[in-house]
């Protein structure tokens, strides 16, 4: 299918992208998990939204040990989602509706259920295509090393035989061997199976962990190079699929988690991957200088190569913006998902709206994660129905990621919010969700959908020019771009005088009855 001739050049730099994680959008065949039958039904609600693409979580087939990034084959679509064919027409009708379509892939490990790791299970040359070790010990009863996984616990199983193989992620999740010359041209062939089927894009994830140390040594605090993360070797595989994707005019987007700003920059120099989300602004607490240090840092880190920045508030990782913006204190514990204050939502979603005006006004792409144009909070899923496997390799410590992954609310009469089920969703909605239903919101000028809306479509108006700081009092967060239009941000305790105006274009919440800005209150000015 390859790519619409007429697709403006660079469109990436300045888009409107939504996450979809299909397992929670929309249920079509009504058997409890959101599937892509309910995206395409769906389709002209994302049209009239006016996002330029959507990102879609990880739709492959997958045992789901992982939320899907658990992957068993790359070429298949999970049954709990559809078929490779319903696959193809939503990717053609969102391209009818202007709307492109970004796949996520994840290289730095498989599913314990991909043909090459039960491959490699029975023996023979395949385990050379993972990390595949003898123990430590006199009997070989210690891991190879004293890597630690992401989730939690040691980043190594031990098989029947005496073998132990690496997982940096859950033991579902085996490590593939990057220096082995037929894992890279297996993905390769996997971006050009996606490209050809019409995806405008690839959403790379952990993509900085690929690439280990074949000496495997244990880990040392600060040793340079790191064993397994942002190794020099990664660059060669980047650029050989930077050279893919131009042959599709297709764009990688990469998930890389980097202190380092200057290595960061290496992985978006022009001839590698032309995004890469923002952590930095995602994390950063609801307070004006810290929020500044971000976007003038991020700005400047992106600069040297020519990238466009990327401004995400949430993701399906990561606690719903309202619930992490409603705690009065900056300690949140993005490792936990604790704070040292209870949430006050009111406050949560106010200041919500308003970082959804700065974050749309800053220059650069934009990524809206599904559920946050409905302003909806975090979830709490009872124990014995959390499926993530964060919350049991921590031992219940960390409740998980599964709050943010709640199936979403669409019509507030219908069961299950009218998510589309005739059971229990996978993962129950609280009882007070219909509050938040799109129905509810449609036509309610007031409403968070609204506001979405309205940014999204008046985004153009603030201009393509680069970000200019405007004098501002403390607290307050003022800046153009290039057009005759402002953005301001008031996160002071108290009201801010607004600049000389000719218009308000569009405000996040009311302003005071002099005019004035009032606290965790965003506009957009025309001057």
């Amino acid at each position: 299918m390859g790519q619409p001739t007429h697709a403006p050049k660079e469109w990436w730099r300045s888009a409107v992208i939504y996450q979809v994680y299909v397992r929670s959008f929309a249920d079509g065949d009504a058997d409890g998990t959101g599937d892509l039958a309910g995206v395409r039904a769906r389709l002209p609600y994302l049209a009239e939204l006016g996002v330029d693409a959507l990102w879609f979580s990880p739709w492959y087939l997958s045992p789901m040990k992982d939320g899907g990034y658990d992957v068993a084959d790359y070429r298949a679509i999970d049954p709990a989602f559809g078929t490779l064919a319903e696959a193809e027409k939503l990717i053609a009708e969102a391209r009818e509706l202007g709307i492109r379509v970004i796949v996520d892939i994840v290289p730095n490990h498989v599913s314990d259920q991909h043909a090459w790791f039960r491959a490699a299970l029975a023996g023979g040359p395949g385990r050379e295509l993972f990390h595949f070790r003898r123990g430590r010990g006199a009997e070989g009863e210690l891991p190879p090393n004293d890597w630690r996984s992401q989730f939690g616990g040691p980043a190594w199983s031990r098989l029947d035989d005496g073998d132990w193989y690496l997982h940096l992620f859950a033991p579902e999740q085996p490590d593939l061997n990057w220096a082995h010359p037929a894992v890279r041209q297996e993905h390769e062939d996997i971006l050009r199976f996606w490209f050809e089927r019409g995806v405008a894009g690839v959403r790379i994830d952990s993509a900085a962990l690929l690439v280990k140390d074949p000496r495997l040594p244990d880990f040392v605090e600060g040793r340079d190079p790191h064993p397994y993360v942002d190794r020099d070797e990664l660059h060669a595989v980047y650029r050989s699929w930077r050279a893919i994707a131009d042959e599709y005019d297709g764009i990688f987007v990469g998930e890389v988690w980097l202190p380092d700003t200057e290595r960061f920059a290496r992985y978006l120099r022009p001839d590698e991957l032309h995004t890469a989300f923002n952590f930095s602004f995602m994390t950063c607490p609801w307070d004006a200088r810290r929020l500044r240090r971000s976007i003038d840092e991020t700005l400047a880190e992106h600069a040297p190569v020519g990238a466009p920045a990327t401004w995400v508030l949430c993701n399906h990782d990561v606690t719903r913006t309202v619930t992490r913006y409603g705690r009065t204190d900056t300690g949140f514990d993005f490792a936990t998902k604790a704070f040292g204050t209870p949430t006050d939502l009111t406050l949560g979603t106010r200041r919500a709206r308003a970082a959804a005006l700065l974050s749309l006004a800053l220059p650069g792409a934009v990524y809206v994660y599904q559920g946050e144009e409905l302003g909806l909070p975090e979830a709490e899923v009872p124990v014995d129905r959390i499926q993530d496997p964060m919350h049991f390799r921590s031992g219940g410590v960390d409740p998980g990621r599964d709050g943010c992954r709640v199936p979403l609310p669409w019509t507030a009469e219908a069961p299950y919010a009218g998510f589309g089920s005739r059971e229990t969703p996978w993962l129950p909605q609280p009882v007070d969700w219909t509050s938040y239903a799109v129905d509810r919101q449609q036509n309610d000028p007031s409403s968070m959908l609204a506001l979405y809306r309205e940014a999204i479509r008046l985004r153009p108006a603030l201009g393509d020019g680069p970000l200019a700081w405007l004098p501002a009092s403390e607290g307050v967060l003022a800046f153009s771009r290039g057009a005759a239009v402002l953005c301001v941000v008031n996160l002071a305790d108290a009201p801010a005088e607004l600049p000389a105006h000719t218009e308000l274009l569009l405000a996040s919440g009311p302003l005071h009855t002099d005019g004035r800005l009032p606290r965790d209150t965003a506009v957009w000015l025309r001057i």
